[in-house]
């Protein structure tokens, strides 16, 4: 059996344009709800929801029958769970509050087997279907999606250089934690945000470093992508399904005699 090769990372080495969605609801059966909307791919989160272990296996599994390509981000950078969650199958990972070059380095690193990394070797993981896949040991660093998320001013300052570690596919902006570092907490579509992440942004695109983010708004999403960023998410499930249930109730209030 050959390793199959990640849609999502050639797709943004070659500049194809990828619309993803958030995935926070923790929940297999949630997952399969917008698993058939065809997304070029979603994020499952570990940070900012209560999926563990269990769940993003299940979550997986659901994405695995679909075109969309599964990115997690995992709590922290820490090489022990990302062994766990590439053992489990992820296609990718995207490593969240990278502050710097050594983080960056680190994060590469916990993705690759020895000599060029820290990766445990398990013989027999879902990753490689149970020891099924001949080339996976060769050819899985190719194929696994590496991106680091970029999310605070300092940060922002050492962009270019995360962005030219080796192994690094990509640099998601975290608008939210940059509009907090600014002083600016829960305001992280107003201009001052994006005048901050726009120069550096530019700069990435011009190294041929593929850029992206999560907005919840459709017409910026469509602008972010036509400007120059690669991969973005346009909302998350939790964000349809608050929004879809409010408005329901409005609409039938409103229409009500």
């Amino acid at each position: 059996m050959k390793l199959a090769p990640n849609p999502f990372t050639h797709a943004i080495r070659s500049e194809q344009k990828q619309i993803g969605l958030w995935i926070s609801l923790a929940n297999p059966f949630a997952a399969e709800v917008v698993a058939p909307s065809g997304f070029d791919w979603v994020l499952l989160d570990m940070e900012h929801s209560p999926s563990e272990f269990t769940s993003i296996l299940g979550q997986l599994q659901v994405f695995a029958a679909y075109p969309t390509t599964a990115i997690v981000r995992p709590d922290w950078n820490d090489p022990v769970k990302v062994k766990r969650l590439l053992d489990m199958g992820a296609p990718g990972l995207l490593f969240p509050m990278v502050q710097d070059v050594q983080q960056a380095q680190q994060a590469v690193a916990a993705t690759r087997y020895p000599p060029r990394g820290i990766r445990g070797v398990g013989g027999t993981t879902r990753g490689n279907k149970f020891g099924r896949i001949g080339d996976y040991f060769s050819g899985i660093e190719n194929e696994t999606t590496v991106i680091v998320q970029v999310e605070t001013l300092s940060a922002l300052q050492q962009a270019e250089a995360i962005g030219a570690v080796d192994g690094v596919n990509g640099v998601f902006f975290g608008p939210a934690d940059i509009a907090a570092d600014m002083g600016l907490l829960g305001q992280h579509m107003s201009p001052p945000v994006w005048e901050a992440i726009w120069p550096v942004a530019r700069k990435l695109i011009a190294q041929g470093v593929p850029v992206g983010t999560l907005v919840s708004d459709a017409g910026f999403a469509r602008q972010l992508l036509a400007d120059g960023f690669t991969f973005v998410a346009c909302g998350s499930d939790i964000g349809l399904l608050g929004k879809g249930a409010d408005a329901l109730l409005a609409q039938v209030k409103d229409e009500t005699p």
